[in-house]
């Protein structure tokens, strides 16, 4: 048989489709209406308060949109077909999370802005993206193209430093982490300016993107160990990658002050970076189960080095 069931790529493939959900079906219109509603009736909600909600919006989609690009020069560059699948599913994983940020947007932010007075424009206003931002999906895009020309071990621990550490597991679970703090109860009360409303259907297309962009991270990161162990990859390779490209997460979410205390974000981010290094440059740390890795609070971080 070709397949190999017990692979890394081969498991985490079986796991999304399993796993699979509709980001129209099963986002309720009922809970996105609610949280229409909620945000029109917010008495307290402000104008910058607004703009800093479309703001990581609009980050999430630019995001999702560029990755779901990005991406394909490594599943070119894979000569594993269990790890091809998983890419593929991976790619399809991506535009559905397009397709939710995209749906959100034109269902509840337009009519909230519409209805408040506020200024309606669309998550593709150059205003959302910072210096910061562009140049680190740039060198996302940069580091996946160039294993189509020089596919090395190196190149392709980059790569997957590029996009399954820094802008899947550090970037977007600390966005996560900020929009459940603000809209769900179960956050950090630390996060939130003020209580917002608990906004449902948000924060539900957030638990199902964050399970899928569980197993992205560990698949990035078992292969990134693999490199370490047998293809001989230099770890200062990878601390050094992660270290350079953690000044653009920084200065992405240190912008969030109007509705978000900054600090914790960044506190959060700079700890997903550690804890990353630690295990990945280990090779004694285990990378924790399928199962493990897709809960909601990110679970690669319950691994130690002393594991």
């Amino acid at each position: 048989m070709r397949l190999d069931r017990d692979s890394v790529g081969q498991g985490y493939f079986e796991h999304a489709v399993y796993n699979h959900w509709d980001p129209y079906e099963d986002i309720p219109q009922s809970d996105l209406e609610a949280d229409r509603e909620k945000m029109i009736n917010d008495e307290d909600l402000t104008e910058e308060e607004f703009e800093e909600y479309m703001l990581v919006l609009a980050l999430f989609g630019a995001g999702e949109e560029a990755v779901a690009e990005d991406l394909a020069p490594l599943a070119i560059a894979l000569d594993d077909i269990d790890d091809q699948m998983f890419i593929t599913s991976q790619l399809y994983e991506e535009a559905k999370h397009t397709q939710f940020f995209d749906r959100y947007w034109r269902e509840v932010v337009l009519p909230v802005a519409d209805e408040r007075g506020f200024e309606a424009t669309y998550p593709t206003n150059q205003r959302f993206f910072n210096e910061e931002y562009i140049d680190l999906f740039e060198k996302n895009e940069a580091a996946m193209e160039l294993l189509l020309t020089d596919d090395t071990p190196e190149n392709r621990a980059k790569a997957y430093c590029h996009y399954h550490l820094v802008v899947e597991s550090v970037l977007a679970q600390t966005g996560y982490y900020g929009l459940t703090s603000l809209f769900s109860p179960g956050g950090n009360d630390n996060v939130p300016q003020r209580d917002f409303p608990h906004l449902e259907g948000l924060t539900q297309g957030v638990t199902y993107i964050r399970s899928d962009e569980g197993r992205h991270v560990g698949f990035g990161m078992q292969k990134i160990q693999e490199l370490i162990a047998g293809e001989g990859v230099d770890p200062q390779v990878v601390q050094d990658t992660l270290q350079e490209l953690m000044p653009h997460v920084a200065n992405t979410v240190s912008r969030f002050t109007e509705a978000t205390d900054p600090v914790p974000l960044v506190e959060y981010s700079r700890d997903k970076l550690t804890r990353r290094i630690e295990i990945i440059t280990n090779a004694d740390a285990e990378i924790p189960d399928v199962e493990t890795l897709v809960e909601i609070d990110d679970a690669p971080d319950t691994a130690t080095a002393d594991d």
